[in-house]
C-alpha cells in the first residue's frame, strides 16, 4: 500500500477526531430538559465561531483552484527572507500552497482549531489570529533559509500551540481536555519544527509554535478560567464579605475617601397607620 493510499484511509478518522476535538469540551452536566432551551444558543455560538476559519479555508481553496486551472505560479508571493519584496509574503503566504496534499493537510486543522479558538477564546481570537500570522511571518522573513516559504502551516502551529498552552496556563478542565485532544491528534507536529525533511518550511512551524506559546501566555486571562473557591485564596483575602462570615464584624475598619473610619449609620423604621415613616440615625436624629 502506497503512502498516499494510507493517507486516504486515515482521513475519515482524522475528520471524526477533529469533530470530537471541537464538540467534546462543550459537554456539560445540566438539569433534565436544559438542552432544549440551550440548543439554539449553542448552535448560534458554533455558527458564529466557524465563520472566520471557514472563510480562511475558502480563500485558500480559491487561490489554489485559480492557480490550478490557470497554470499560475503564486509561490513568488510567498515569504522570501531578508528581501524587501519578500515582505509581502507575510500576508499572502498563508493562502498559497504547493500542491493538493499540502492544501488538504492544512485545511483540517485550520478549520477545526480555528473554530475552537473562536468558540472558547472569543475575546482574544482576532488578536491571536492576526498577531500570530504577522509574528510568524516576520520571524520567518528575518531568520529562515533563502527560499520561498508558503502555506498556512505556520498559522496552524500558532493555533495548536495556543490551544494547548492556554489549557495549561488556565488550568481549566475543559480547556485542558481540549489541550490533550490537540496533543493526541497533532502530537506528531512536534517533529515538524526540526529540519528533517527537504522542501518543508520547518522554520514556519518552529516560529509559529513559539508565537502560539507567547500569545497563550499574554492572553491567559481572556479564555475560560478555572473556578476559584474561598479556600483557594491565600492570605487574609476572601471573596465573601466579612459581615457574612464574621458575626463580630461591625464595619469599624471601613474607611472613606479621606482615609478616616466611616461612621456606620443605623436606619430605624417605625410605622403606624396614618403616620409617615421616620428615619433616624444612630444618634436619634430624624433624617429627611
Amino acid at each position: 500500500m502506497s503512502k498516499n493510499e494510507r493517507g486516504r484511509e486515515k482521513r475519515p478518522f482524522l475528520f471524526a477526531a477533529h469533530c470530537y476535538c471541537i464538540f467534546a469540551p462543550m459537554k456539560r452536566v445540566y438539569p433534565k430538559g436544559f438542552y432544549k432551551s440551550s440548543a439554539p444558543a449553542e448552535a448560534k455560538s458554533l455558527k458564529s465561531s466557524v465563520i472566520i476559519p471557514l472563510g480562511w479555508v475558502i480563500v485558500m481553496w480559491g487561490v489554489h483552484l485559480w492557480s490550478h486551472f490557470t497554470n499560475s505560479v503564486f509561490s513568488k508571493y510567498g515569504i522570501y527572507p531578508r528581501t524587501l519584496s519578500g515582505l509581502k509574503g507575510v500576508l499572502f503566504s498563508p493562502f498559497i500552497h504547493g500542491d493538493w496534499s499540502h492544501l488538504i493537510n492544512n485545511t483540517y486543522p485550520m478549520l477545526f482549531l480555528g473554530t475552537g479558538l473562536f468558540m472558547f477564546y472569543r475575546r482574544a481570537a482576532y488578536q491571536v489570529l492576526l498577531f500570530g500570522t504577522v509574528l510568524t511571518g516576520l520571524w520567518v522573513w528575518a531568520g529562515a533559509r533563502e527560499s520561498f516559504h508558503i502555506g498556512a502551516s505556520g498559522v496552524v502551529y500558532v493555533l495548536a500551540a495556543f490551544v494547548f498552552f492556554s489549557g495549561v496556563f488556565t488550568r481549566n478542565k475543559r480547556m485542558m481536555g481540549l489541550s490533550l485532544i490537540t496533543v493526541f491528534i497533532y502530537g506528531s507536529m512536534i517533529w515538524g519544527v526540526f529540519p528533517l525533511k527537504d522542501g518543508v518550511s520547518w522554520e514556519s512551524h518552529l516560529f509559529g509554535g513559539i508565537a502560539g506559546l507567547l500569545l497563550a501566555f499574554i492572553y491567559r486571562q481572556e479564555g475560560p478560567v478555572k473556578k476559584k473557591y474561598s479556600w483557594d485564596y491565600d492570605g487574609d483575602y476572601s471573596p465573601i464579605p466579612e459581615e457574612i462570615w464574621n458575626p463580630d464584624f461591625d464595619g469599624s475598619d471601613q474607611k472613606n475617601e479621606n482615609g478616616n473610619p466611616e461612621q456606620s449609620t443605623v436606619y430605624v423604621y417605625s410605622y403606624k397607620p396614618g403616620q409617615t415613616v421616620e428615619k433616624k440615625d444612630e444618634k436619634g436624629k430624624n433624617k429627611e
